[in-house]
């Protein structure tokens, strides 16, 4: 608590990741801390604190929107020793998929959420955080909560609405549609490359012997590319919206995320990150499962 005019006042979370970070740090039980911070370029990004004394570059406001679960499957991370790492609610989930595939050492990392009241691109809140219902980050060691709990509004009645413009359409008009957003990708792979799901040593559109994909940005190897990535996400997207916060061309990628979601949800009552320690939906059998996807 802070004196201020005479007013005690909520320490700020920002200050207190801060004190968290370096008690972590100094006790030794982490040589490292994941979160955000001010950068090269002076935008908000990722920083590796090592040093307690340097626990105050930490950052947390509503510019703080990548995932940072990504870095924990990075090679040249994992050689800096064990981790604390820094959530949203939408981050959480990953950690726990990632367990869930025998992916990390839950055990051995600390995981400190940041209770959010969304976070924004440029002055908009962005279209995930409108349904938003994990202000509160789910599976931590530590959650450092929202100063001001009454900010905190969104409407998680349903979390698929963002999904009904395009399900109204037709067939041939959602080929359309995708057609036009797919005929911008350049074949980047920015997506693959900020989405904590994403982890094969070798993708399999690097492969060449033989060839899966068109390598080249054509909009049937685009096709190829998008699709094939949307169902390997298929009951493991966590909704973090990486994927799409970094397409340069702009394409909403996580509407085929969501839509495979809401799939997994409606007929098999299951949430990619909602537990820990449960089998994964893709490969597992239940003789409860529904069958009236099958056509």
């Amino acid at each position: 608590m802070v004196l201020l005019f005479g007013l005690i006042k909520p320490m700020s979370q920002q200050i207190q990741l801060q004190q968290k970070a370096k008690e972590l740090l100094t006790d030794k039980k982490v040589d490292l801390v994941i979160g955000y911070g001010r950068i090269e370029t002076g935008h908000i990004g990722t920083v590796f604190i090592t040093n307690a004394e340097h626990s105050d570059q930490l950052l947390w406001n509503d510019q703080c929107t990548n995932n940072l679960v990504v870095y924990l499957k990075r090679k040249e991370v994992k050689t800096l020793g064990r981790p604390a790492i820094v959530v949203k609610g939408c981050d959480a989930g990953a950690i726990a998929v990632l367990e869930t595939e025998h992916q990390l050492d839950r055990e051995n990392i600390i995981v400190i959420g940041m209770e959010c009241a969304g976070v924004r691109a440029g002055n908009t809140l962005q279209e995930k955080c409108k349904t938003c219902d994990l202000h509160q980050p789910p599976h931590c060691d530590f959650v450092i909560e929202h100063p001001e709990k009454s900010t905190i509004v969104s409407d998680s009645s349903n979390r698929y609405s963002r999904l009904e413009k395009i399900m109204a359409m037709n067939l041939e008009q959602r080929l359309d549609y995708w057609k036009s957003e797919f005929s911008r990708c350049i074949k980047c792979y920015a997506c693959r490359q900020n989405c904590p799901m994403c982890y094969c040593d070798v993708c399999v559109a690097d492969k060449n012997r033989p060839i899966r994909i068109d390598t080249s940005a054509t909009l049937k190897g685009n096709f190829a590319w998008n699709i094939l990535r949307a169902f390997h996400l298929a009951g493991r997207c966590v909704g973090c919206s990486a994927c799409s916060m970094a397409c340069p061309a702009g394409i909403d990628l996580d509407l085929l995320n969501l839509s495979l979601a809401k799939a997994a949800e409606e007929h098999f009552n299951y949430r990619a990150g909602a537990e820990r320690n449960i089998e994964p939906l893709v490969g597992t059998f239940s003789p409860e499962d529904q069958e009236n996807f099958i056509r």
